[in-house]
């Protein structure tokens, strides 16, 4: 779709409402993701990244961070979960979209978490409100045919869904749409694979992305398979009116972003567009191998990086950064970058902490009026399965569940990291900014005892109730 540029003024009030330079972005090095980061997806709203990407189970996770390189240690909060049989599982390629004042979140998804054809749909989501962590409400499904990859663009005020199919080959396909969830054309292929470097592995094109720029629209896809390394970027330019026939489109002959055997990466492909803070500077988002060996998996990770524009028009998207090699982050961004976090209960406004800042094994959690504590702050580690292990800074240990109980009532405390889901957590949206903390091994939420809003009030476990007592807000710090 159509990004949006802040304007210069914007980007430096923003900065300076922040106590920052515009110049003094933080610096980052990819990946921006490391845990599930294929099929990468950016947007920036009020002030913060918000990235998605594919998780290969029945939820979809989202991070949000005011700096890129917060991305990587930022907590994923997961907004979905598959809620039908017939999209269940294996969730891949999700995108955020915001059009006519809500968000909608299009995705794949199939009916078991192994199949990667005969079942796999794509569908959309939209929000109550404003605010990309949701709360959703499922819209329906997009088409009745397998169909990866679902992105939206408005072009010459009329909205299209892009995606891409298999007849034989994998083509990029196109259709108008009366609204965010509903299609109201026919389907019709825009791209297939044509050239030898799209047909490396699998006569592939797919992950179709709309970028727009001073009244130009680009669709850049993804071609050859995504298990090898030759899997890469190429471009198509509107040179006519309408996006839903092959003619209005213009392929380049050659590819626009691929392999970099020098810098040691392999595989680039499947990626997003956004921009800086103030508007000023274009960045790509895109997964990557770090080895010719690696396949289309977990294994790739999240990566970003800034790209200029030709002298006709045209997006110049560079070379794949080598991997850990030092960047400046987004122009705009504040310098701080964010490795904690405190949690407040919805109901008290008051702190977890571990009490007295103790370093032993089984010291108390609860609650206290907000001190600044580093026994209040937390580090949210991403495990890479939907959970994270909660390490309080004062001590160093991890959020437990008192003897792995799973009944109501059971303690929660500090104890050194022994790798169970008893010291597993997942962050699940509520709304207005709020999570429930949520038990791997008992499904059981982090509850302030009684709904106390008194200090030292104990927080344990209980079922969920769905009221303030048992939500909390992630602020970083």
């Amino acid at each position: 779709m159509a990004r949006r540029l802040l304007t210069l003024p914007a980007a430096l009030l923003l900065a300076f409402s922040l106590g920052q330079s515009p110049a003094q972005a933080a610096s980052f090095s990819n990946p921006v993701k490391a845990q599930k980061g294929a099929d990468p997806w950016i947007v920036r709203h009020d002030g913060n990244y918000y990235l998605i990407s594919t998780s290969w189970t029945d939820v979809i996770t989202i991070r949000r961070s005011a700096t890129l390189a917060g991305l990587n240690t930022a907590p994923s909060v997961q907004v979905w979960q598959g809620d039908a049989a017939s999209r269940c599982c294996n969730i891949r390629a999700p995108e955020l979209h915001f059009l006519n004042g809500r968000w909608y979140l299009y995705y794949v998804a199939g009916q078991n978490v192994s199949d990667y054809i005969p079942t796999q749909r794509s569908h959309v989501l939209e929000s109550t409100g404003s605010d990309p962590l949701g709360p959703y409400t499922y819209k329906g499904q997009i088409g009745s045919f397998w169909m990866l990859d679902p992105t939206v663009a408005t072009v010459n005020g009329q909205l299209y869904l892009f995606g891409s199919t298999h007849s034989g080959t994998q083509n990029v396909v196109a259709a108008r749409m009366s609204n965010p969830y509903t299609v109201s054309s026919s389907f019709s292929t825009v791209s297939t694979p044509t050239y030898d470097w799209e047909r490396q592995g699998g006569t592939v094109n797919e992950g179709p992305e709309i970028l727009q720029r001073n009244g130009r629209t680009f669709l850049i896809y993804s071609a050859s398979g995504c298990w090898t390394p030759d899997y890469k970027l190429g471009q198509l330019s509107l040179t006519g009116f309408d996006p839903t026939s092959a003619s209005s489109w213009t392929k380049k002959s050659t590819p626009v972003f691929q392999r970099s055997d020098g810098n040691g990466v392999y595989g680039p492909g499947h990626n997003g567009f956004f921009t800086s803070p103030g508007g000023s500077e274009s960045w790509i988002v895109y997964h990557a191998n770090d080895s010719t060996s690696d396949g289309c998996d977990n294994g790739r990770t999240a990566r970003a990086q800034k790209f200029t524009w030709n002298s006709d028009g045209s997006p110049n998207l560079g070379t794949p950064v080598r991997l850990g090699a030092s960047q400046t982050g987004p122009s705009g961004e504040p310098s701080a970058v964010t490795a904690t976090y405190t949690l407040t209960n919805r109901n008290s406004g008051k702190c977890l902490e571990v009490a007295g800042s103790s370093t032993a094994d089984g010291a108390n959690v609860q609650q206290y009026a907000c001190n600044g504590g580093a026994n209040q702050r937390w580090r949210l580690e991403d495990l890479g399965d939907d959970t994270h292990r909660l390490v309080n800074v004062a001590g160093g240990k991890a959020l437990d569940t008192e003897n792995c109980s799973a009944a109501d009532g059971a303690d929660l405390r500090q104890w050194s990291w022994l790798n169970n889901t008893c010291q597993r957590f997942r962050f699940v949206a509520t709304d207005s900014g709020h999570v429930r903390i949520v038990n791997q091994a008992s499904g059981k939420v982090a509850d302030v005892a009684d709904c106390s809003t008194a200090d030292a009030a104990d927080v344990r476990q209980w079922t969920w109730l769905n009221n303030a007592c048992r939500q909390w807000r992630l602020n970083p710090v």
